[in-house]
């Protein structure tokens, strides 16, 4: 099975090695949480690596989910029943696994002993809804945000589908991209107004990890998609042009950032006005390029392909159920420095062994079942 999986001819390499670089980002950067809180240059950089991660899951699903509502909204048969199915497969590939690893992570937090605030939450997706995260199942808030963005946006095509002729769907569906993401440009301002700012771990809880501010992180993505649909000979012409500004913009967001002579109140409006959105567009500018990198011959394929293949298995499993759980039952605290590199060895091994049996036996059977039920 997985070996037809990677050798699958309608699988697009770019966004694969898009998926698995998302994935090891967010894996490399919980790494720290084996080692002693460090202010290096390499702890950092994989800090920073975990923020990107997550935003590139963000902006990819949006462009891979964007292509698909679109071209369901240019139909003339466009309805409830159409947003059904939309929300009906995309809800088949991604609960089956998120309420599995919370049902793990209750049990988890049973035998440790470990306190679950608002529990109801997690099985709504509200668990950061219009506030800060709580410590329980951490990871779980960026599902909440693709979740929620899922909904939203083909409601909000169905609202207005009576209003707009046919010829002018794609004009519309445009236009009401723009409006979101002005929107939530002013929810981040109204954020900003009404939040008293003190450090990075402030911004995060209040502005970076809540729903009601995040949702655009998504419609970038969608946005690409409506381009790439339905003005195709700019993607493609531009493609090198977007892949050097990309470049060029992750150079800054690393490297150059932190160089800008920002007073306190500047750096904070930098943060939640700004910051989140030129991220997202910023990974967007990878996408024409990735997206035409449809092959690859190479040997690095298939260890590339297979861990875009179990990526969502291992950002469930990684953190809250492996992690937590090896931390518990060892005394890493104290270990010598060579044993907590060994730690880390295993760490990630387990990560990958356990994420590949929980794609293969649950997660790919489950994806499967969604392609039964469309028959």
């Amino acid at each position: 099975m997985l070996k037809q999986e990677l050798n699958n001819p309608q699988r697009i390499f770019g966004l694969d090695l898009m998926r698995a670089v998302a994935i090891l980002m967010v894996l490399s950067s919980h790494c720290l949480w084996i080692y002693p809180e460090s202010n290096s240059f390499i702890a950092q950089l994989l800090k920073l690596f975990g923020f990107l991660g997550v935003e590139i899951f963000f902006v990819l699903s949006g462009f891979l989910i964007g292509r698909i509502l679109l071209q369901s909204y240019l139909k003339d048969d466009f309805s409830f029943s159409r947003v059904r199915d939309f929300l009906k497969r995309r809800w088949f590939r991604t609960f089956p696994n998120y309420f599995l690893i919370l049902l793990v992570n209750i049990l988890i937090a049973s035998v440790i002993g470990y306190k679950i605030e608002s529990l109801w939450k997690y099985f709504f997706f509200v668990q950061n809804f219009s506030g800060a995260m709580p410590a329980f199942f951490p990871e779980s808030w960026s599902l909440a945000v693709e979740e929620w963005a899922y909904v939203v946006l083909p409601l909000l095509l169905l609202l207005i589908t009576p209003f707009v002729a046919s010829k002018n769907k794609s004009k519309f569906f445009i236009i009401l991209l723009v409006v979101l993401l002005v929107f939530f440009l002013l929810a981040k301002i109204f954020c900003y107004q009404n939040t008293v700012h003190a450090n990075l771990n402030d911004w995060n809880l209040s502005l970076k990890a809540v729903v009601i501010y995040r949702l655009d992180a998504i419609f970038y993505g969608v946005l690409a998609s409506w381009i790439y649909c339905c003005h195709n000979n700019f993607w493609q012409k531009g493609k090198s042009f977007f892949l050097i500004a990309g470049i060029f913009c992750f150079l800054f967001i690393f490297f150059g950032f932190g160089k800008i002579p920002f007073t306190e109140e500047g750096l904070n409006r930098f943060l939640y006005i700004v910051y989140l959105p030129v991220v997202s567009i910023s990974i967007a500018f990878f996408l024409p390029f990735l997206s035409g990198w449809k092959s690859e011959k190479s040997k690095l394929k298939n260890p590339i392909v297979f861990i875009s293949l179990i990526s969502y298995s291992v950002y469930l499993l990684h953190y809250s159920v492996i992690l937590q759980l090896m931390k518990y039952f060892t005394d890493i605290e104290n270990y010598p420095m060579l044993q907590k590199h060994i730690f880390t060895i295993v760490y990630l091994l387990l990560t990958i062994f356990f994420s590949y049996g929980l794609y293969v036996w649950y997660e790919k059977p489950m994806m499967d079942l969604r392609e039964k039920s469309k028959k």
